[in-house]
Formats: structure tokens, C-alpha cells, sequence
């Protein structure tokens, strides 16, 4: 065998073994936040089955999906529930204050309260909520546990009454907290109340259908008054 030809050959076997970029054979799938965070594309993933983009999760920031630069401490983070097309839909599933946030509330001779509890809404989702409170200055542990008290009976009946969606942008937006503020600073004085974490542990298992509008009372018709009868004259 002449030698051009055996470099021919292993010029052949060198192309045989060249590894094929599996990156390149991916495709690309956009990410889309849900409904209830605008439903736009939030980011890209790459997979080569749909398959396995089902259960990835990704984190964005409240700031990056409404535009209020005074959330950019809220992380929130979404999981792919199915895949549509080169679309991915996500779900919520939980969100959280940045670590620096949370450092900068607490302050030496406070004191904090912590609350965790399980929640569960109207439509059946599940949800595990982490409560902070701050103190102006040290309490007691009786106000301790009556600020507690307070966390539990307003996350817990507000969830009882309103659907998955309209829970998660009350936690998120602040809400939630506003109205625990207000309930926990007649036991003691308070400085502040976040919702400072959430994780969904199930979501939604029942479909709530759309409450009908009241009917407008209907207007009751002028009564007609009767003629009165003008008394006869009487001839003298």
C-alpha cells in the first residue's frame, strides 16, 4: 500500500470517529410565565424531547415581570407543566425575598416572629407560607404568640376564600401582608409584615366556574292613581 493512500485512510477513520455536538440538535423552547404574571415569554430552554422539558423549573424576579423596581427583591419561581407546541407553560411555585433583603429588615433589640403554615384555597391548591414580623422594640412572649395567632386566622380564612391565582398575587404584591399588619399592631406595636416565602404543594384540584352577575331588581311600575268622582250638583 503506498503511503498517500494509507494517509487516505486514516484521514477516513479520523472523520469516522469525529464526536457529533449533540447542542446543536436541540431545539429551543420558549418559556412562558402563566396568565396570571402578564403570559409572556420569559426565557429559553433548549431539550431535544419536549419530554424533558416538563419539570424544569427557572426563577425571574416580580421587577422583571411588572416593571415596579421596588419588587426586585421578590424571586419568584416558575415549573414547566406541559409543553405546547415550541412553547413551554409554567405554573407558580413559589417565591422568595432575596437574602440581602432580609438581613437589612432585622435590627438588634427587636423581635421577630416567624410563622409557617399550610394554607389551602378555594379551588383545593396547597401551600406552605413563611411569615415574618418586626417589632419596633422587645415584647413579650404572650404578644408573641397573639401576633402568631393573627398571622394563622388571616392567611388561612383568606385562602379559604379566594381562588389559587388571586392567593398568589396577594402574597406576592404584598396584600396579604397589609392586612396582617393591620390585625397584629392592635396586640402590639408592629414595623413591618412580609410574606416572605411561599412553595405550592399542590396545585389546583377543583375548576371553580365564574360566579353569574345579580340580576338588576327589577322596577316596580307607577301605580295609576283612580279618577275621584267630582260629587254631583244639586239644583236648589
Amino acid at each position: 500500500m503506498s503511503s498517500r493512500a494509507a494517509r487516505g485512510r486514516k484521514r477516513k477513520d479520523k472523520e469516522s470517529r469525529r464526536v457529533i455536538d449533540k447542542f446543536t440538535l436541540k431545539t429551543w423552547y420558549k418559556v412562558m410565565a402563566p396568565e396570571m404574571f402578564g403570559g409572556e415569554q420569559i426565557a429559553e430552554t433548549p431539550s431535544s424531547d419536549p419530554e424533558y422539558v416538563v419539570g424544569r423549573t427557572l426563577k425571574s424576579t416580580l421587577m422583571d415581570l411588572t416593571g415596579d423596581y421596588k419588587k426586585m427583591h421578590v424571586k419568584i419561581t416558575f415549573k414547566v407543566q406541559k409543553v405546547k407546541g415550541d412553547n413551554a407553560v409554567t405554573d407558580f411555585n413559589g417565591h422568595e425575598y432575596t437574602r440581602d433583603y432580609l438581613r437589612s429588615m432585622i435590627r438588634r433589640r427587636r423581635t421577630r416572629i416567624d410563622g409557617i403554615f399550610n394554607v389551602t384555597t378555594k379551588d383545593g391548591a396547597r401551600l406552605r407560607c413563611s411569615i415574618i414580623a418586626l417589632t419596633p422594640f422587645r415584647c413579650k412572649s404572650s404578644h408573641e404568640r397573639g401576633i402568631r395567632e393573627v398571622m394563622y386566622d388571616v392567611i388561612t380564612k383568606r385562602a379559604e376564600r379566594m381562588p389559587f391565582d388571586k392567593h398568589i398575587m396577594d402574597l406576592v404584591t404584598g396584600k396579604m401582608a397589609t392586612e396582617i399588619y393591620k390585625r397584629a399592631k392592635k396586640v402590639h406595636p408592629i414595623q413591618n409584615v412580609d410574606v416572605w416565602k411561599s412553595r405550592v404543594l399542590n396545585l389546583p384540584t377543583m375548576v371553580l366556574e365564574p360566579e353569574a352577575p345579580k340580576p338588576a331588581p327589577a322596577k316596580e311600575a307607577p301605580k295609576e292613581e283612580a279618577p275621584v268622582e267630582k260629587p254631583a250638583e244639586v239644583k236648589t
